[in-house]
């Protein structure tokens, strides 16, 4: 009877509510969606909060182990890790940010050129993206880099003009399939011009697609940022991002001896991509019909 009750329930709801319900009895990805929630509070509000500045120096308490005062140490010139932790959040977060949103728009907007009109802009825009998908990713990336400087406006560049050949080919392959619907017919008919179709009749249909490729595009830009920081090529210091701090465990004395320097931002890093992909893997179950329960 109470299996009934649920799914008259799911059926009377529009289609982005059985989307929300069917995600929040996903006890997974509810979780790590609270903690993802909780680390981009604190990114936020403990370096306002913070008594210490990440760039301030103090020589004389340098290389602390974690204690009342630094919860999690300091670093070579006294800076508290901490602090700098979560304001090194803001940077990777942000970074990855703003990366899959540039993917997302030069993806979808080329995507639905390409599906919608096929023909020679089709096999133009899909010629393009094989050139860009047969670059070697991180050599590039660290190619350019290292030419034109590794400002977080260059790395966030590079990582989405590499990066929006997936979710290009995803919209199109979308659009290929809707745009023989019926319902696409009917707008023709009624002579609606191609903009509107394509934006307010086939773009809302594969919305869910890009939700999800977003979601698990953040992991996979934490990863590459953290591996070009790591490197040497990523945000220059003194600003901090996960990457860059975990640069210190190059150092075999310091992976031994020194766990504060590099264990907080590694498990940050860690927990980060964890939620991420397991939060991505629950809205595309929530979003896929066949997955209902």
């Amino acid at each position: 009877m109470a299996k009934d009750k649920t799914n008259n329930y799911i059926r009377n709801q529009s289609y982005w509510g059985q989307v929300l319900y069917r995600l929040r009895i996903n006890k997974m990805a509810m979780i790590s969606l609270y903690i993802l929630i909780v680390i981009i509070a604190l990114c936020i509000i403990v370096p306002i909060i913070s008594p210490y500045e990440i760039q301030t120096t103090n020589l004389s308490g340098k290389d602390q182990k974690p204690n009342s005062r630094h919860l999690l140490g300091t670093d070579l010139i006294g800076r508290d890790i901490f602090t700098r932790l979560f304001y090194a959040g803001r940077i990777s977060l942000g970074i990855a940010l703003a990366t899959v949103a540039i993917e997302c728009v030069i993806g979808v907007v080329l995507g639905s050129l390409s599906g919608f009109y096929g023909g020679i802009i089709d096999s133009i825009i899909m010629r393009i993206t094989e050139m860009f998908m047969s670059f070697p990713f991180m050599i590039i990336c660290i190619t350019v880099v290292a030419v034109f400087g590794n400002s977080i406006p260059n790395l966030i560049f590079v990582l989405a003009i590499l990066g929006w050949t997936n979710i290009a080919r995803i919209v199109r392959g979308q659009i290929l399939i809707l745009r023989e619907m019926e319902y696409m017919e009917a707008c023709e008919a009624l002579g609606i011009s191609d903009v509107r179709r394509m934006f307010k009749h086939l773009l809302p249909n594969v919305s869910a697609y890009v939700i999800v490729y977003a979601t698990l595009g953040m992991a996979s830009v934490i990863l590459v940022e953290t591996s070009l920081s790591f490197l040497g090529l990523g945000v220059s210091p003194p600003t901090p991002t996960w990457g860059n701090m975990i640069q210190e465990a190059r150092n075999i004395l310091i992976i031994q001896q020194k766990w504060w320097y590099w264990i907080p931002p590694g498990t940050a890093i860690f927990i980060s991509v964890m939620c991420f992909n397991i939060l991505g893997d629950g809205i595309r179950d929530a979003l896929d019909p066949k997955m209902m329960r």
